[in-house]
């Protein structure tokens, strides 16, 4: 079920521009904002739809109201979909489930997408965003997590590097229908 999600860059970014970075935050530590994780709300569809569009430049409201039912109205100890929040506004997402025996691999937690506002990078966002959804993981009773992302995506594998994942023991395949 590979989203296409975890860290996909602007569409800015895929033309060689940059991404502004770090919002309108004040030099002064104390005066980031606060962020806060919690479970998605359905009133959440709109903020997320707007930070998957800005990022992959296509608007999937359909899609998001179907991960949405799935992930978050019937969320458990093994589906997450959690979202960042600073000062009232949802700035980034992300969603993920315990699975069991895939590939032979015993349960583990894997994250299916990770976003964050491109004007709220920076600030450790998405490193609040993974570290509670592995917290949920752990409290699920798994001890690893995984993820999937394109080769060419630097930025997210940068990311998810800075967070203590690496290569697993698993090679993705794939061909054409």
């Amino acid at each position: 079920m590979g989203w296409g999600l975890a860290g996909t860059r602007t569409a800015k970014e895929k033309q060689g521009g940059t991404a502004r970075r770090g919002g309108s935050r004040s030099a002064a530590p104390d005066a980031a904002p606060t962020v806060r994780i919690r479970p998605v709300r359905r009133g959440d569809l709109d903020p997320i739809v707007a930070i998957d569009a800005t990022v992959t430049g296509l608007e999937k409201r359909a899609y998001w109201k179907s991960v949405y039912q799935r992930y978050g109205a019937t969320a458990g100890a093994g589906r997450q979909f959690l979202v960042a929040e600073t000062e009232g506004r949802v700035v980034g997402f992300v969603i993920g489930e315990v699975r069991d025996w895939e590939f032979g691999s015993p349960p583990c937690g894997w994250v299916f997408g990770i976003d964050v506002l491109p004007g709220a990078r920076q600030a450790g966002v998405g490193s609040r965003l993974l570290t509670a959804i592995c917290a949920a993981f752990r409290r699920a009773g798994v001890r690893k997590v995984r993820t999937m992302l394109a080769r060419d995506n630097t930025l997210i594998l940068s990311f998810f590097r800075s967070q203590g994942m690496m290569a697993g023991p698993f090679i993705p395949l794939e061909m054409d229908l």
